[in-house]
């Protein structure tokens, strides 16, 4: 298999980049043959890029070897019709050995999640990123999410150390800062728009083209529209769109910390995708909120 070069990679990103789930059994064992099931229906539809092992796929409940067999898994059953992007993090050493092993396995890229310390020095911050980015060839993105939120100088002194960095991927919906971010690196990074569906009017509205969807492990058909309408610059249909199905849907993941994970989940359940149940610290859905999610559920026939 021949390794994608990290110049390659942003020409093949536009669009939606989907964030499946990684489907558990009842014992919370992994479901690897649900995960290439999902992978498969997923991949009927014209999206940009695959991550296999993010936030939404609970990264951090995986063990090393089953980080591996999801990786392994999810670049078998794409098999390069879109680039596979890793997840990695923990700590240094960790990270390093997730990085490679996802190298080895035929992913084509790294995203690097937060380490496991909050509030790191800025600089000490810095030498975990760019030894993430020294340990593969492969093209490196940083998701910036919960206490990695740097501002513009750190961002560019960042990129100028790691030539392997490609893109940033932006998990605080703060458009004002992101802006800020954009205008003092430029198009040195490929910009993602990485919080979420119910921010993609915010990032097309400052130029972003690429965002990534946890929706699209529902329905990626949804995921598609709102990046068309949002492309576009078709406000009315995306307001509706926004309207009728994201915000909704935003709102029940708010309820309780670790929804955004759980509900989604469970929206796979009722439609008969694989996912099975999450891994704690992430909690189990309430009997009135999974009441709620069912009739909402009626509702998004539309887009299934």
């Amino acid at each position: 298999m021949t390794m994608m070069k990290p110049e390659e990679l942003r020409g093949k990103l536009h669009g939606v980049i989907a964030f499946p789930v990684t489907p558990f059994k009842t014992d919370l064992s992994l479901d690897i043959s649900g995960l290439r099931n999902n992978l498969q229906g997923l991949l009927k539809y014209p999206i940009s890029a695959v991550v296999a092992a993010g936030g939404t796929g609970e990264m951090y409940s995986l063990t090393p070897s089953e980080h591996q067999e999801v990786v392994k898994a999810t670049v078998e059953e794409v098999h390069g019709k879109v680039p596979v992007i890793a997840g990695t993090g923990f700590n240094r050493q960790i990270a390093i050995e997730l990085a490679q092993q996802s190298a080895r396995a035929g992913a084509d890229a790294i995203l690097a999640l937060p380490p496991y310390y909050p509030n790191a020095d800025e600089g000490a911050l810095a030498e975990y990123y760019a030894a993430i980015g020294a340990a593969t060839p492969l093209g490196l993105f940083v998701y910036s999410r919960d206490w990695v939120n740097p501002g513009p100088e750190w961002v560019e002194k960042l990129a100028a150390r790691v030539p392997t960095l490609v893109g940033w991927k932006d998990g605080q919906g703060d458009i004002r800062r992101y802006q800020q971010i954009i205008n003092r690196v430029g198009d040195r990074l490929y910009w993602i728009g990485g919080i979420g569906d119910d921010c993609v009017p915010g990032y097309y509205s400052i130029g972003i083209r690429t965002y990534t969807s946890s929706i699209a492990t529902v329905t990626a058909k949804l995921s598609l529209q709102l990046h068309e309408a949002a492309a576009a610059g078709n406000s009315s249909a995306l307001l509706g769109l926004m309207n009728e199905y994201v915000v909704p849907l935003y709102a029940l993941r708010a309820r309780r910390k670790g929804y955004e994970v759980t509900v989604m989940k469970e929206m796979m359940n009722i439609i008969g995708l694989a996912a099975g149940p999450v891994r704690p610290p992430l909690p189990v859905m309430r009997p009135e909120d999974m009441s709620d999610l069912r009739r909402m559920m009626e509702r998004w026939k539309p887009v299934l």
